[in-house]
């Protein structure tokens, strides 16, 4: 199978053990990932941002594949149990594809909108491990025992460390191909950064004295240091400008806030126009089935909203078709004491009793949004860097630059509320 792809140029899965790739591709449960935005609701923000997980997911298989060509270039130096086989480069090749698979409509919108439903991870593993989708049929078919393999390795479980983490980890497939992807769709550069010399400069880190058993990845600090810490700062840039652009956060509080609100009306006896068997479970307290989850997609998201605009719920109704016209809420950032514990929480209030006295639901048209990201965790397996005297090293001892991010969090709290409301609330709070 050879495919065109905007990102990686010509792609292409051939030979016996690529062949999973062309099989799981067809697949409902893979397909359905066409119809699932990769960015959610960026797009309002960034016109660019269409692109669907299904191509981050291909593109997440063809870096995988890329990985494995260097794992075998380099793998003499260990014994043959540790080494690339055919059923682990599939395996590892499968995992890279069905990651995503459990992602709900607009990205991560509706998991964390949805009181008690599982996590995106979780809806993974049982659409690989239940017998009545595609994607089991096919890894099943292969090995018996196969699903189990891919879903431990989603989860960044496996024999050998290296693999586990390329699935799951600092430095996996996933964030290789979606800094790239993300930003060409955007638009912008910050997410640019050497894929070929960071794949080129991977090496194995020894084991420390005294232990055995299959190594985790390195980096070469020879070569290789320039390109992951542009790897490493490329993450970072793309939070602060893309995936916590405060329009697009607005835009994702604001549907956050209409699939909650709509949980609240059903449950309190109301009707709405077309109600997803999903969102209709939560509301009645039920778990969601695997089929009415896998019915979910963007496209049956918005256009259960756009009924929602003729709601008897008032602010239900005007926040959908706000939504539906990029007519976008405003933020207010906030900063030092007033971004912290007690200080977010007197500045949510005094905000609110603002659109109380205006006559808006305090609850629907003012929010309290808070993001944040840790550009360089360093507690578990650091990623290490190794040259050709001396103990392997981690990656924060020996740059400088990341040394400084190392263990930082870049967080952002705003207010989130109706444009109208925005002064009257700047004035109160003295901004």
């Amino acid at each position: 199978m050879i495919l065109r792809d905007p990102v990686h140029g010509l792609v292409a899965f051939e030979g016996d053990e690529e062949s999973i790739v062309e099989r799981l591709l067809d697949t409902p449960e893979v397909q359905r990932l066409r119809r699932v935005r990769q960015l959610g609701v960026t797009s309002l923000v960034f016109p660019g941002a269409e692109q669907t997980r299904f191509a981050h997911a291909l593109g997440a298989a063809f870096v995988m594949k890329l990985l494995l060509a260097r794992l075998r270039a380099i793998h003499g130096v260990l014994p043959a149990a540790q080494r690339v086989t055919p059923e682990r480069a599939r395996e590892s090749l499968a995992a890279a594809l069905v990651h995503d698979l459990g992602h709900g409509p607009l990205s991560h919108l509706f998991e964390d909108a949805m009181p008690g439903a599982p996590p995106h991870e979780t809806w993974t593993e049982r659409i690989v491990l239940d017998p009545a989708t595609g994607v089991n049929a096919v890894l099943a078919s292969i090995d018996r025992a196969l699903p189990g393999r891919v879903v431990d390795l989603v989860h960044g479980r496996h024999e050998l460390p290296y693999l586990a983490r390329a699935v799951s980890g600092e430095l996996d497939v996933d964030r290789c191909d979606y800094l790239l992807r993300d930003a060409h769709a955007t638009g912008v550069r910050y997410g640019l950064y050497d894929l070929d010399w960071l794949l080129r400069s991977l090496r194995f880190s020894p084991a420390p004295a005294g232990e055995s058993g299959a190594p985790a990845l390195a980096i070469d600090g020879s070569k290789g240091l320039r390109a992951i810490e542009a790897f490493i700062t490329a993450r970072l840039f793309m939070f602060q400008e893309v995936y916590l652009h405060k329009a697009a956060r607005a835009a994702e509080w604001m549907i956050r806030t209409i699939l909650a609100r709509a949980v609240r009306v059903l449950r309190e006896g109301g009707t709405l126009g077309a109600v997803p068997a999903a969102v209709a479970s939560v509301a009645r307290g039920e778990p969601i089935s695997l089929h009415d989850y896998l019915e979910l997609d963007d496209g049956v998201l918005w256009g259960a909203m756009h009924t929602w605009e003729a709601a008897p719920d008032k602010p239900l109704a005007d926040l959908a078709k706000r939504i539906r016209a990029r007519s976008l809420f405003k933020t207010l950032e906030l900063f030092g004491d007033q971004a912290v514990g007690t200080g977010a929480a007197r500045a949510l209030a005094v905000a609110r009793d603002v659109a109380a006295a205006r006559g808006y639901d305090p609850e629907a048209y003012v929010g309290l949004d808070v993001a944040a990201d840790e550009p360089l965790a360093t507690v578990e397996s650091p990623l290490m860097v190794v040259y050709a005297r001396g103990p392997a090293r981690p990656l924060h001892e020996v740059s400088f630059l990341l040394g400084r991010l190392a263990g930082q969090v870049l967080s952002r709290v705003r207010l989130v509320l109706a444009p109208e409301l925005r002064e009257p609330v700047t004035h109160a709070l003295g901004l």
